[in-house]
């Protein structure tokens, strides 16, 4: 088969995957049974919980944020750990994070790769924790361990994280979404103890932006999404946001109207060849995917802040 033949066959299947998807319009309904199992356990054993860390993706700070968590934890005062601060904007994740403090939340930022001394998150636990202490204290109570729910969506890196506060591995880690299936409590010292949960995410994602950063991110299984359009966002972000680690990477500084011309480019550079010297296209898809997903591409926000959010 031709490059031109094979161009064409890519168009056609990627015109395939946009009528399948409503016409470009990401519309994901994927809600795994153990997700409602985990919310309704969460909702029976909240008043155990005294604190909540929620967990998002420094680089998606909005669409990694879960959008019906004030259901089901209510008022129970809650930190916001940017994680994979290491890996965004920091200048664009400041403007979330100051909007976020705007609205009431607690913020710290986490970088994994290089934290073992988590000092900063428990003085900004036990300063969170002061109110609600001194009340116990005034009632007679004796001071207990901190009971602290951990949430986050797929591979926000929660696992990782409860691995480096414990100091072992007290949770699997994997780059995939669905890792951690069950609710268990884990002490993380004499003061703190967590009730881990399942990634979560909400049954239906309507927001195409949200969807496609969640998708960039490997938040959602890659094999329910249309893995073309989910690169072609990625690279036009790049693209727009910052073309000179797109160059960088890629060795391309600008996006092609057609993404396959852009892919074949990518593929030649990155050697994703098949016999006779044509690109294998799902490979390109691949590499992009797994470059975002692993961190390769660093520096980069996807989540852009606006002033009317």
């Amino acid at each position: 088969m031709g490059m031109y033949q094979k161009r064409e066959q890519r168009k056609k299947a990627k015109t395939e995957d946009n009528n399948t998807e409503n016409n470009s319009k990401i519309n994901i309904n994927w809600y795994p049974g153990h997700m409602a199992k985990a919310k309704r356990l969460i909702r029976e054993g909240l008043d155990q919980i005294d604190l909540v860390y929620e967990v998002i993706d420094a680089r998606m700070p909005k669409s990694s944020k879960i959008v019906d968590l004030d259901d089901l934890v209510g008022k129970k005062p809650r930190i916001l750990i940017f994680n994979k601060i290491d890996l965004c904007d920091l200048k664009e994740t400041k403007k979330w994070m100051n909007y976020y403090e705007e609205q009431g939340y607690v913020t710290i930022g986490s970088d994994l790769t290089k934290t073992t001394n988590f000092k900063a998150l428990f003085d900004l636990t036990k300063k969170v924790m002061e109110p609600m202490n001194l009340i116990r204290q005034r009632k007679g109570l004796k001071e207990r361990r901190t009971r602290i729910l951990i949430v986050g969506i797929p591979n926000v890196g929660k696992s990782t994280l409860i691995n480096r506060l414990t100091g072992k591995k007290a949770r699997e880690v994997g780059n995939k979404p669905g890792v951690t299936k069950n609710l268990d409590w884990i002490r993380i010292n004499d003061q703190l103890e967590l009730l881990d949960s399942p990634g979560i995410l909400w049954p239906k994602l309507e927001d195409q932006t949200g969807a496609l950063n969640l998708a960039a991110f490997s938040a959602i299984r890659e094999e329910i999404l249309p893995l073309y359009d989910v690169v072609e966002y990625a690279l036009r972000s790049l693209e727009k946001y910052y073309p000179e680690k797109l160059e960088q990477r890629y060795g391309v500084r600008e996006i092609d109207e057609d993404i396959i011309i852009t892919l074949e480019v990518i593929g030649r550079r990155r050697g994703a060849l098949i016999k006779g010297g044509e690109i294998d296209y799902d490979k390109v898809v691949s590499i992009v995917i797994n470059d975002i997903k692993d961190g390769y591409i660093e520096g980069i926000t996807f989540d852009r802040f606006e002033e009317d959010n």
